[in-house]
């Protein structure tokens, strides 16, 4: 058994929960506060001069967090970014404010960045000049570390012993001017974040992971921005019911205007109008505004102008000849779904059973989730179509042509070979 196949129970760290034996006495585990206060909110050009200097001259890597305003703006732009470093203490910024911080960016790029669930802030940080070159993502190496809860709060909870604040994670950060208690969380979610990075360090160290990490973390650093989604009004929730091709374009037409309408705004689409209402409208297709304002979610009080510009967009899909309706699904760029893969293809249907229960009793071995070991969506286009010749070269080949990390090849490579020549 390697270092990296130890159980989890084994480990220095607490990576499990469950409750103390009954003749065991445990102290309250403390409610961590700020070790140097709640500092101001940066707002200014001169006071942010004052923190890219500190962080400059500070050493180590530095914690990163961002707060977004998700459900009551539009976007996902950053309204509070925070830091923390040793020598430069702990920085509140207002991005409202200081809308360019490549300048801070620059000041720390070759330093290591620790974040928690990287990939959630890097989008919003880019936004406003800040990309790191290297970073620590304490969730995703949680996660490699076999790690059951991987929050923030249960991370420092189980590993260091402090309580985290909770309870404002999901208010509105665009607000001006931010109250205290707000300050105080978002101070604390950078307070310990290298604290935990060295810990886990170790502890991936320990279970011969750390290599692990640091591949997945340079590929994170090192990824390009996401493509924007195509047609993303067809992730409408419920557009499921929307079968026929006319109705398919009263959902696009009614999901663009929304679209506009929040930008200009800036709320959330779902505060100018419900996914459901959407759906409904598209299924009634009702001919005019009486009829509209009898659909639900559009009748309770809405003013007549609001209900003539979405009667307006369901007129323009009615108006559109054949050729210009939407077709029913999205190009497949992959294989078909899972479930119609016994009728299409049962050969593939059997390598994709088989790989799939070798994946997962290596994923448990290992002691991490499995689409961390593999992504599910590789092991499907493998399994759909295997490389010829089949052997360890082609199939190593096949998993970096879908973006596998060299550790991933090397650990899944030798339980897909045998499931790839399963037979129906």
């Amino acid at each position: 058994m390697t270092d990296a196949q130890e159980t989890a129970a084994d480990s220095p760290l607490r990576t499990t929960g469950g409750a103390p034996p009954d003749d065991v006495e445990t102290a309250p585990i403390p409610l961590l506060e700020p070790r140097d206060g709640i500092p101001p909110v940066i707002a200014d050009d001169a006071s942010l001069a004052e923190v890219i200097a500190a962080f400059a001259a500070g050493s180590g890597p530095v914690a990163v967090d961002a707060e977004r305003a998700s459900g009551y703006r539009y976007g996902q732009r950053a309204y509070l970014v925070q830091l923390r470093r040793q020598g430069a203490g702990t920085a509140l910024i207002d991005p409202a404010a200081c809308s360019d911080l490549s300048g801070l960016g620059e000041a720390i790029s070759g330093v290591e960045w620790v974040l928690h669930a990287a990939t959630q802030d890097l989008p919003c940080l880019r936004e406003i000049g800040m990309v790191p070159t290297r970073l620590f993502d304490t969730e995703l190496a949680g996660r490699l570390a076999g790690f059951p809860r991987v929050g923030l709060g249960a991370m420092v909870e189980s590993v260091l012993g402090f309580v985290l604040e909770k309870g404002h994670s999901a208010v509105d950060w665009s607000t001006r001017p931010l109250p205290e208690p707000w300050l105080r969380y978002a101070a604390l979610d950078v307070e310990l974040l290298v604290d935990l990075r060295d810990a886990l360090e170790k502890e991936l160290d320990r279970q011969g992971k750390l290599e692990w990490a640091q591949q997945e973390f340079e590929a994170i650093a090192s990824a390009p921005p996401a493509e924007p989604r195509k047609d993303p009004w067809r992730r409408t929730s419920g557009m499921h019911k929307v079968r026929r091709r006319r109705q398919m374009a009263a959902v696009r037409e009614l999901w663009q205007t929304r679209d506009r309408i929040a930008q200009r705004r800036d709320v959330s689409p779902g505060k100018v109008l419900g996914d459901a209402a959407i759906v409904e409208a598209a299924l009634a297709l009702p001919p005019n505004v009486h009829a509209l304002a009898s659909v639900n979610g559009f009748g309770h009080r809405m003013g007549r102008r609001q209900l003539e510009q979405w009667q307006t967009a369901i007129d323009r899909a009615k108006a559109l000849s054949e050729t210009e309706l939407p077709q029913p699904g999205q190009p497949v760029t992959g294989p078909p779904p899972p479930r119609a893969w016994a009728d299409k293809d049962p050969a593939a249907a059997a390598r994709l059973s088989a790989a799939r229960a070798a994946v997962s009793a290596l994923a448990e071995q290992l002691n991490m989730p499995q689409e961390n070991l593999i992504a599910p969506d590789t092991v499907r286009r493998v399994c759909w179509e295997p490389p010829k010749p089949l052997d360890a070269a082609s199939v190593a080949a096949v998993l970096a042509g879908y973006g596998a990390r060299a550790w991933q090849i090397e650990q899944v490579t030798p339980v897909l070979l045998p499931a790839l020549s399963a037979r129906s």
